[in-house]
């Protein structure tokens, strides 16, 4: 018996099986838990999809910066406090809980070894559908994606030991007025002398302003400003803690109030360019944080992520004062601004 294939048999068809899959999906038959697991195939056919995808979008991705074999404090530290639970850690098993997800989450001291750079980029600042990875919280932070990047580089070779170097210093007495580990948590990364270990993306906390600290505690708990690790950190804090640990850090020596530096566009501006003098705000005795002694290298990279984030247009933001003014800086002016607020 011949079969005749017309053009309404195919339609036909492809709506029967249409309908069919349907009234399965309605039917609640399809299971859905993650006890259940994948079929074989499933499992594979995902994987080579996310693999074939990472693959062919990482590609055209252009990502600004490198992945660092050092300074990897902050990721470090994010990683213990998002990451860990998922993933483990060295030395660390990874939680039984999330171990129990379709698919879990891999080891990542063997898996990261089959990604390239770029790869592990791409997923980490864009999380995976369909898994438990998200995407990176403040997705115009591509200098946090690639620390933490060069972080998971160094995840097959690190022992304990390394870990917990990075993610501890020494563990202080807990803050009165805080909860058990809360003050823990920020000098593992800020340091008990709340300098930030070394680190040139973390900032000097020690002499500054206790209400600018906690506007800054505030506003990374809103997510009005950007930073994965400081963004996680803030959100389950109270407003107690926030003052609390404004007031500590603050009292620590550091920063310090000091005449504005003498550079010229420092001290008078750049009136062609409408740029203020940064003395107007950031002089002894003025509202704004104080700069004096911060890190050269923080300052800069504060700066120019002002002068990266294509939302900041001074007509649409006119309330972010300091982003209007960071985006009239010439470029090249930066790095001498940031080392004339830092040096003694």
């Amino acid at each position: 018996m011949t079969i005749r294939i017309t053009w309404k048999r195919v339609i036909l068809t492809i709506a029967t099986l249409f309908a069919a899959g349907m009234v399965f999906a309605w039917s609640g038959a399809m299971q859905i838990s993650a006890s259940s697991g994948h079929w074989k195939v499933t499992d594979w056919f995902l994987h080579w999809v996310m693999r074939n995808s990472v693959r062919t979008y990482s590609a055209f991705q252009t990502p600004k910066g490198q992945a660092p074999d050092r300074d990897l404090v902050s990721a470090a530290g994010h990683f213990r406090q998002a990451c860990q639970v998922c993933h483990g850690a060295p030395g660390v098993k990874p939680s039984p809980v999330m171990q129990a997800s379709t698919p879990p989450a891999p080891d990542l001291s063997v898996t990261a070894q089959e990604w390239t750079d770029r790869e592990l980029f791409w997923i980490i600042r864009h999380g995976v559908k369909f898994t438990a990875m998200p995407a990176w919280p403040a997705a115009e932070r591509d200098d946090e994606v690639w620390r933490m990047v060069g972080f998971v580089r160094r995840l097959p070779g690190m022992t304990p030991e390394q870990y917990r170097a990075l993610i501890e210093e020494r563990v202080p007495a807990d803050l009165p007025g805080t909860r058990p580990g809360t003050l823990a948590a920020c000098t593992s990364c800020h340091g008990c002398d709340g300098r930030g270990r070394g680190q040139p993306d973390i900032p000097v906390l020690g002499g500054q302003k206790p209400a600018s600290l906690l506007a800054a505690l505030r506003n990374y708990a809103s997510g009005t400003r950007k930073s994965a690790p400081m963004q996680v950190a803030a959100a389950t804090l109270t407003e107690e803690e926030m003052e609390r640990l404004a007031a500590h850090f603050a009292a620590m020596p550091g920063l310090a109030q000091r005449p504005i530096p003498t550079l010229p566009i420092i001290a008078k501006g750049d009136p062609a360019r409408q740029l203020p003098a940064c003395g107007n705000c950031h002089a002894p005795g003025k509202d704004a944080p104080v700069l004096s002694g911060q890190k050269r290298t923080y300052l800069a990279a504060r700066l120019r992520q002002w002068q990266g984030d294509p939302t900041v247009v001074d007509a649409r933001k006119p309330a972010d004062g300091m982003a209007v003014i960071a985006r009239r800086i010439p470029p090249d002016q930066i790095d001498a601004i940031a080392a004339a607020f830092s040096e003694p």
